[in-house]
């Protein structure tokens, strides 16, 4: 049975050259029996035409919030009730920072105001504009606010250019748009305990000693796990992101803290990840008050003591032992430095990645990494954190049933 079928999917198409793409995923979700209408802009329409689009989705298409026929009904408030999920793909530079303004000045920003449905965006753009400061703001805007997102994907450009700024393509939006509307009990068995985000470690009452993880990886693995049905905890360093949809989250400071609620989760868990970056060393002994620069003082020594090997201990439990998934977050010889640590710390997968390259480096949308375990290894292509985590979830879950079959 299609998972799609029946379902109610509004396609907001606008002015980029990936709207020729968007007949392909019309196409794909026609075929899985959704029922689709189609919201064109004006400039869209210099790219695709709504005859073309009315005869795939075998709908008349929508162009104008002005349109007498349609609004003698209210129109768009009648679409936007009528949806299941909004997708806009390609979604541009435009339409990104008119939704994160709240603008409702064509058919389809009114439509995503009106809506109760989720929205999903398919970003397309010139890499250099994907990268620049006011569009990274506004994706993170409307994230916030509830809007899922899918690619862009990394690669040569209608432009010329090369990076990241490519739509998504058609049946990887279907996929991500799937995850979303379909539920999933794969994993309705399983509790799954993730770490994520960094951790800061005292020097005195305002200063402390801390790393640039984003948390954006184990935050997209936490959703991962509760799309297919997982009881999922979430232990979080500081970090300002959104609590995913069916998780538990406890937020910890340090990592005396996070080591703590790992070691109780853990031992009630089929897997742990432990993604993430915790700070090796803490201070000796916290200064009661803040430390003073004085005049004859050009330095400053710090006594650091480790911290506790979160992974390490969860891996060597001995009784209630969950699937152990460690991250090695690298900026030089990755897969070696992975796979010494696969062994040392005992652990049953490492998915490492080289955050030196400034694309899927800390606090990015994007990432790549190569995950091993003992006999294998899966490299997983640059994707957004969402799809590679869902990624990962598909191999954890391959490699932890073929260890209980072996059993």
């Amino acid at each position: 049975m299609n998972k799609l079928a029946g379902k109610n999917i509004v396609v907001g198409i606008t002015a980029g050259i990936a709207a020729y793409k968007s007949i392909e995923f019309i196409r794909l979700l026609r075929k899985a029996q959704a029922n689709v209408r189609v919201v064109l802009t004006n400039a869209a329409q210099a790219f695709v035409t709504p005859l073309t689009l009315q005869a795939i989705s075998g709908n008349a298409v929508a162009t104008s919030l002005l349109d007498p026929q349609a609004e003698l009904a209210m129109g768009h408030i009648e679409l936007a009730k009528w949806a299941d999920m909004v997708v806009i793909a390609p979604a541009t530079a435009d339409v990104l920072a008119r939704l994160a303004c709240g603008q409702a000045n064509d058919l389809l920003t009114t439509l995503c105001l009106a809506t109760r449905a989720s929205l999903l965006l398919a970003p397309a753009m010139n890499q250099q504009m994907f990268a620049h400061a006011a569009v990274q703001a506004n994706l993170t805007q409307l994230k916030v606010r509830g809007a899922h997102t899918v690619g862009p994907n990394a690669g040569e450009q209608a432009c010329g250019d090369v990076g990241l700024g490519r739509m998504a393509e058609p049946a990887e939006i279907v996929a991500a748009l799937t995850a979303l509307l379909v539920s999933d009990d794969t994993l309705s068995d399983w509790v799954v305990t993730l770490t994520a985000g960094p951790t800061q470690e005292a020097i005195d009452p305002v200063r402390y000693i801390s790393n640039h993880s984003s948390g954006k990886m184990g935050f997209a693995l936490a959703q991962a796990f509760a799309e297919r049905g997982a009881q999922v905890n979430l232990i979080a360093g500081p970090v300002a992101l959104p609590t995913p949809d069916k998780v538990t989250r406890i937020d910890v400071l340090s990592a005396d803290e996070m080591y703590q609620h790992a070691l109780e989760l853990a031992t009630q868990s089929a897997v742990f990840v432990g993604c993430a970056a915790v700070a090796d060393y803490k201070m000796a002994q916290v200064a009661a008050h803040k430390l003073k620069k004085t005049a004859a003082q050009d330095t400053l020594t710090l006594t650091l003591v480790k911290n506790p090997d979160i992974i390490a201990s969860v891996a060597a439990l001995q009784t209630n032992r969950p699937f152990v998934v460690g991250f090695a977050a690298e900026t030089q010889n990755v897969a070696e430095y992975a796979q010494s640590k696969l062994v040392r710390k005992k652990l049953d997968m490492i998915c490492a990645n080289d955050v030196s390259q400034k694309e899927i480096g800390f606090g990015r949308e994007q990432n790549a990494l190569s995950v091993f375990w003992p006999g294998g290894q899966a490299d997983l292509p640059q994707a957004d954190k969402l799809s590679i985590a869902r990624q990962v979830v598909d191999l954890i879950i391959a490699q932890r049933n073929h260890i209980q079959s072996a059993v």
